[in-house]
């Protein structure tokens, strides 16, 4: 019992001591209340948008951002502020579902394969290595155009190729730690193989992995940005930031606002995720 109780006390001072150190970095805390905000703006954004993202505004064609539309409207009259809280909401799917489910499949790969080790250790990563082996932009591109245009293509497609990164990482780290004391004592005890797994090691891996999580979505929204820059993403009149930007380009002279807008919003969230995770990295690594 005392044991018990002594292992949730470390486990507590462990992720207190990770928070205190984060902390301490402005731009992480910035970054964090920033991440809540787009999430909570982007959930609420058939509410929160005063206007439809598809409906049309003849008379209001190309106009400069005002009372009526905060971000001015595009070359058919659409509001952009509406146009970039759908987008918002999205592009938070789309980052957030695709990296839980990058991290599903990595860690349960990496995790699988570092423990066991041998032949398993072997065709896991030939697998990674095959996935290593094409670029991962024109793999994607590839999935989307067999699977068709849609935010449903491209979570599969993102998924499909982004889980080999997190893999190689969860398997390095359950090679570091497996062959620690505390893990041979659990053999010793009689624990099973799966209960050593998600009991011993998994929790002492969590810190990088959740590092990984959060220095992975960035590149996930800007994955789907990407291809919908390129005509490969969502089909209009549904939006995205990308989407938005590529419409925007031929306009930046005389509408400079269009592009602006999602520029800004894209850039602004790309940041906010990357100084969390480098807020966890610093954290992480003092406490290392």
């Amino acid at each position: 019992m005392k044991d018990r109780e002594n292992k949730k006390r470390i486990g507590r001072s462990y992720w207190a001591n990770i928070w205190r150190k984060f902390k301490k970095n402005k731009l992480a805390i910035f970054g964090l209340v920033f991440v809540f905000i787009l999430i909570f703006l982007g959930i609420l954004a058939p509410w929160l948008a005063p206007y439809p993202y598809d409906e049309v505004h003849y008379e209001a064609v190309w106009t400069p951002p005002n009372r009526q539309f905060w971000a001015g409207t595009d070359q058919l009259g659409r509001d952009i502020f509406s146009r970039l809280l759908y987008s918002l909401r999205n592009a938070v799917f789309v980052g957030l579902g695709a990296q839980a489910f990058i991290t599903f499949i990595g860690v349960t790969v990496g995790l699988t394969s570092g423990f066991y080790g041998g032949k398993i250790d072997n065709i896991l990563m030939r697998i990674v290595d095959i996935i290593y082996s094409f670029p991962s932009y024109l793999l994607n591109i590839i999935l989307v155009l067999v699977l068709g245009r849609g935010y449903l293509s491209i979570f599969i497609a993102i998924s499909a190729t982004g889980w080999a990164g997190m893999a190689r990482l969860v398997r390095g780290q359950t090679l570091s730690v497996k062959s620690r004391e505390f893990i041979e004592a659990a053999r010793a005890s009689g624990a099973s193989n799966s209960r050593i797994m998600f009991r011993y090691i998994l929790p002492n891996i969590i810190g990088p992995i959740i590092y990984a999580i959060f220095s992975g979505i960035p590149g996930v929204m800007l994955l789907e940005s990407g291809l919908s820059l390129i005509g490969l993403g969502v089909r209009p009149p549904m939006p995205s930031w990308g989407l938005m930007i590529s419409e925007a380009t031929g306009q930046f002279l005389y509408n400079p606002y269009m592009l602006l807008a999602p520029a800004g919003m894209l850039v602004l969230t790309l940041l906010s995720f990357n100084f969390v995770a480098f807020g966890l990295r610093d954290a992480l690594s003092a406490r290392e």
